[in-house]
């Protein structure tokens, strides 16, 4: 089995490397500078919903049109000002003495008891300690670093002083050009990030710096213990530490404690300008009134670094360096020259949503859905969105970016064992609702997912076809193995119909349904199957034998339940397409076909059918970011381009990418970050196509009006 699909994929692959240098095709190396470069964002004014960001993957900072974090309260409604590092959590402190096993609750599965981290609304203690784990760990809003600006009378220059604003995100670089004028006085600030460090550094110009009315402030706000914290809670300052532990000429180190985090903030500016405390977690620096210009540099880290943080030369040129690099390798599209005049909006959102997952979601941990710029649910990651945010790396030549947070789970594969093992199951469950740690979040509907699962079998699988060596297979075939050791475990075996049943006791991708009543949901029975072939690949890549009861729930899983011609969101809800509730939330029917490959499990007929259906019915404006990019990749499969366009630019508002390139939802997810990775990840497919797919760019209609010129890209499986 495992010849046989590689020598699929080379064809494949050697099939479609052909059709893109038929004549008439790019044959000339995209101007990757020049297509970059014509989607640098522009800002003309203060909007809470245009904020700009700059980053690195594992610590990223979030500007207002002053190129800083000047006016925190003026965006808190928007795309806040954050400042998110991947590694500082904190944990309020225990007074009470909360255990988790005090969220556990049993569900009768696999006739026995089973238990699941869910939320408590009664009895009161119950719901304390559910309230307790899901705010605890929190990750935690380094802090507010902004100007503060004195206008010609003496009082503090407010938003509406901000004027002849011009802003540019060079893409690029990654670097943020501020100009703008106070009481008709220019400034202006360049802004960037080091990509190795996690440090922002600034460069200011302007008269203001000489007459004294421009200074940088650094405040240090509290966790809000809120489902969002968007970092500038200046409340209970007698609930944290902030010291100026070293203070000399050009450069001092802050230490901020607060209850279970200790971190280190490094500034180091030029000239002769000083440091002082304004009040509580409040810190002036004021530059040297000799000049007009001047630069800080701002380090945050757990431990204190012993070498001086670099100043703003020396991080510019570490940004615009690590840039072009990442800019020039990988995959590349170019829609120069198309007529539909949707192709140049793609093409922008494509090359913003590359930008933005790099910044907020290449780190060494999967990212929470709103990356580094403000916490939703207390900062944690959900490990089910794991594959909107990470799958289009490997797809766009930049597998290492995939491998950084791949390395997580060895982290906590202790933790996910014994998981599995509480609740009478084999090798390892991943958790839904998690932190860095790995541990679990209270959820009454995360902890009875279980569409995270495979995904790990799907980022090695990538990983593989990236390196196909025995270095990848003995790096990841444990993990490999005992998350397939899970998924035949979970499978119960009906003995009456001789097959393997996923449920009773779980929800599907779609959110719709109780876990009490809910069995053989269509998407997770397809992605139960073709991960546990691929494990077994795995195996045999390995020299091993396969493993018996992978192939007995492989041979016996129950096959893709479907009424009437259509398959049903699962088998145990025949009202899936009468009952309105059954028709919101995500259509996962679709993944069955657009995330997964074809199988034998599936009847194309009965998918292009339901798609038909689903298209017409379903309640889009009650869908989520990345529902488009799903639908996409099933009428690309299906052979339908124009739907697959169509599906990216649904006029709804949960697929609204604003002027920054964020994905908006609505007025709790301002941001929504699986919607970027999803759209790469789908634009990716409708150009290089899948094994098997002998059609070029299958994903773009062949009626004239679309020029497609794509490099570096690979084939999903």
């Amino acid at each position: 089995m495992s010849g046989n699909t590689n020598k699929v994929k080379i064809i494949s692959f050697l099939i479609l490397a052909i059709l893109n240098w038929l004549p008439g095709s790019a044959q000339t190396p995209i101007n990757r500078m020049a297509v970059v470069s014509r989607h640098n964002v522009v800002v003309r004014k203060i909007d809470s919903l245009s904020s700009l960001s700059v980053g690195n993957g594992r610590f990223a900072f979030t500007v207002d049109a002053t190129g800083l974090q000047t006016f925190p309260e003026s965006y808190q409604k928007g795309v806040p000002l954050g400042t998110l590092s991947e590694w500082c959590w904190d944990t309020f402190k225990d007074t009470v003495g909360y255990n988790l096993s005090e969220a556990y609750k049993e569900y009768h599965q696999q006739g026995r008891k089973v238990t699941y981290t869910v939320e408590w609304k009664e009895p009161k203690r119950k719901k304390d300690a559910t309230l307790w784990f899901r705010q605890n760990v929190h990750r935690v809003q380094l802090a507010n670093l902004g100007l503060e600006i004195t206008k010609k009378n003496g009082k503090p220059a407010l938003p509406k002083d901000i004027r002849n604003i011009h802003q540019v995100l060079n893409l690029w670089t990654g670097e943020i050009k501020s100009n703008f004028t106070v009481d008709d006085i220019p400034v202006q600030v360049l802004t960037v990030s080091h990509q190795d460090k996690d440090i922002v550094s600034v460069s200011v110009k302007s008269a203001l710096v000489k007459l004294g009315r421009l200074k940088v402030r650094l405040r240090f706000p509290y966790p809000t213990a809120d489902w969002t914290d968007v970092g500038d809670n200046w409340n209970a300052p007698e609930k944290h530490q902030t010291v100026i532990t070293s203070s000399a000429e050009g450069h001092a180190i802050i230490n901020h404690q607060l209850d279970s985090a200790l971190y280190f903030t490094a500034l180091n500016w030029t000239g002769r300008g000083i440091i002082s405390q304004k009040k509580a977690h409040y810190f002036i620096v004021s530059p040297d009134k000799t000049s007009d210009s001047f630069e800080l540099s701002c380090e945050f880290s757990p431990v204190q670094d012993t070498e001086p943080t670099p100043l703003f030369a020396a991080v510019k040129n570490n940004s615009v360096t690590a840039w072009k690099s990442f800019w020039s390798r990988g995959g590349a599209i170019d829609f120069a020259g198309s007529t539909d005049p949707r192709a140049h909006e793609l093409e922008r959102r494509v090359i913003l949503s590359e930008y933005l997952t790099k910044i907020q979601c290449s780190g060494g941990y999967p990212p929470q859905e709103t990356g580094l710029t403000y916490n939703s649910w207390y900062g944690k990651p959900h490990l089910e969105m794991h594959w909107w945010h990470a799958v289009h790396y490997p797809l766009w030549g930049r597998p290492d970016l995939l491998e950084n947070s791949m390395d997580w789970y060895f982290k906590i594969e202790d933790r996910a064992k014994a998981i599995a093992m509480r609740q009478g199951f084999e090798g390892v469950r991943w958790p839904k609702m998690t932190d860095n740690k790995g541990n679990e979040s209270p959820s009454s509907v995360g902890a009875m997912l279980i569409w995270q699962q495979p995904h790990l079998i799907t980022f090695a699988e990538l990983d593989y076809r990236d390196h196909p060596n025995q270095q990848t297979i003995d790096k990841y075939k444990n993990l490999v193995f005992e998350t397939a050791d899970f998924m035949a475990s979970f499978a119960t075996y009906d003995k009456e119909h001789d097959r393997y049943v996923l449920g009773k006791g779980l929800i599907p991708a779609q959110e719709r349904f109780k876990a009490e009543d809910t069995y053989n949901p269509t998407y997770e029975l397809a992605y139960w199957n073709w991960a546990l072939r691929v494990a077994q690949q795995w195996r045999e890549r390995s020299g091993l034998p396969r493993n018996p009861k992978w192939d007995d729930v492989i041979n016996k899983l129950s096959a893709l339940p479907k009424q009437k011609g259509l398959y049903l969101a699962t088998e145990s809800a025949t009202d899936s397409y009468t009952n309105p509730r059954y028709i919101t939330d995500h259509p996962s029917v679709f993944g069955t076909y657009g995330m997964l490959p074809e199988s034998k499990m599936l009847d194309k007929a009965v998918m292009k059918k339901t798609f038909n259906y689903i298209w017409k019915n379903w309640v889009w404006a009650d869908t989520w970011g990345w529902d488009f990019p799903m639908t996409a990749m099933t009428a690309a499969r299906l052979g339908m381009p124009e739907k697959a366009i169509d599906a990216l630019f649904m006029k709804v508002h949960t697929n609204t990418y604003l002027v920054n390139g964020h994905n908006y939802q609505d007025g709790r997810l301002r941001i929504y970050l699986p919607g970027n990775g999803g759209l790469l990840t789908a634009v990716a497919m409708m150009c290089a196509g899948w094994d098997g797919c002998t059609v070029k760019n299958p994903g773009f209609p062949k009626n004239g009006k679309w020029k497609v010129k794509w490099e570096g890209l690979k084939p999903m499986p």
